[in-house]
């Protein structure tokens, strides 16, 4: 902490600039958790290319 912001009583919180006791919004709180964006972009492309893959192996027709 300087001294100019502690003579100026400016708020010393996260300094997201963002006044106390004002709600964050819901989306900005989505993207700054890093560890979720991260979960998240690493499972949703599991998951779709393990769904195109299942559908792939399902149009595979049957031998005789």
């Amino acid at each position: 902490m300087t001294a100019e912001n502690a003579q100026s009583g400016e708020d010393q919180g996260t300094g997201s600039g963002i006044p106390p006791g004002t709600r964050v919004p819901m989306m900005q709180r989505l993207l700054d958790n890093h560890f979720l964006l991260l979960f998240l972009g690493v499972t949703m492309p599991t998951v779709f290319y393990l769904i195109w893959g299942i559908m792939e192996i399902a149009q595979i027709p049957i031998a005789k």
